[in-house]
């Protein structure tokens, strides 16, 4: 990929490319090439992360200086990039289009100081990454496989644990994460989204009537993992476009999806779990997907790790193989109806 830098005209200081947006109202004013790309990493950093206060956190830097930043690129670009409120933010027409740019540019850049600094060359160290159990036993393993052919010279601690990880702590490189990210400190890359799927074995059928609205759910017995659901389920119908809240009282909770898998299987309860785990069950028959029509919100899978200003080859090796296998990890379910 070709990204033209930013480059300043030798009379007048007005970058000749400037993100597609409209040239500053004085020139003269405008920030130093080396300032800009502090600027547009702000204000990627800001949109990426969704709000002021978790970019500084990211950034390790203060909300004003950040606040500061992006008044100075709306300034010098002479354009409105964000629309903010004490409770929202959302990105001007003009915003998206600098976003969209600006993220081209970075990307650009990152490839030249990498180029420079020999970023090109074999990696290699060690890599300790946090994994959730599901994830980590079986979608992962091959991707990461692929990763230590790649990497001959890369040795990896693969970790399996289901809660957040403790950084500083343990020595963490990365985790994979599924579900809300807590910390705003830390820099997260959506990956994908696991579809969810509801479902029970058939001896609950047997008992309880076969559901034909989410109401009915309720009436049946629950379990739940309080990583993703505990009291409340929320589901969608995407075709009406109709959305239905109801509580739960959980039968049982646990904090790994195997044994609410299994469980399930052996007729405890209805839950709701990634839709790639349940396949072969569903295929057998030992679980039946209920409401196919309704669906609950996917969760966002993202590699998370600590904010620095670089990153050794390894890591950034792993980070692009996981990139590009998560997809098809989480979208590996054949057969299932997912409404």
């Amino acid at each position: 990929m070709k990204t033209k830098l930013p480059v300043t005209g030798a009379a007048s200081g007005t970058p000749a490319a400037n993100l597609g947006a409209k040239p500053a109202a004085n020139p003269a004013a405008a920030p130093a090439a080396s300032d800009r790309i502090e600027l547009i990493q702000t204000f990627v950093r800001i949109v990426q992360a969704g709000s002021l206060s978790a970019a500084a956190a990211q950034l390790g830097t203060t909300q004003p200086t950040v606040s500061r930043r992006l008044q100075v690129l709306e300034r010098s670009l002479n354009v409105r990039l964000l629309q903010r409120s004490t409770h929202s933010m959302k990105l001007t027409e003009d915003g998206e289009r600098c976003f969209d740019r600006a993220k081209d540019l970075l990307d650009g850049w990152e490839a030249f100081e990498s180029d420079l600094r020999g970023a090109g060359a074999e990696a290699e160290g060690s890599l300790k990454v946090l994994v959730p159990h599901a994830f980590g036993q079986e979608q992962l393993i091959g991707p990461l496989a692929q990763f230590m052919r790649n990497n001959p010279k890369v040795t990896v601690e693969w970790l399996l644990q289901d809660r957040a990880a403790d950084f500083i702590a343990k020595g963490i490189d990365c985790a994979i994460h599924v579900g809300k990210i807590a910390d705003t400190s830390m820099v997260a890359i959506k990956l994908a989204e696991v579809p969810r799927t509801i479902a029970a074995a058939p001896s609950v059928l047997q008992a309880f009537p076969t559901p034909t609205h989410p109401r009915d759910l309720a009436r049946m017995p629950w379990m739940a993992i309080p990583n993703f659901y505990f009291r409340e389920i929320l589901l969608e119908h995407p075709a009406s476009g109709e959305v239905f809240q109801f509580s739960i009282k959980p039968r049982l909770t646990t904090d790994n999806l195997y044994a609410l898998r299994n469980a399930a299987v052996a007729g405890t309860g209805v839950f709701i779990g990634s839709s790639w785990m349940l396949t072969e069950q569903l295929q057998a028959g030992t679980l039946v997907q209920l409401l196919p029509e309704w669906q609950a919100e996917p969760l966002a899978v993202s590699v998370v790790y600590p904010y620095a200003r670089q990153y050794p080859a390894r890591l950034r090796r792993f980070i692009e193989t996981m990139r590009e296998a998560m997809p098809a990890a989480v979208n590996s379910a054949i057969g299932v109806d997912r409404g």
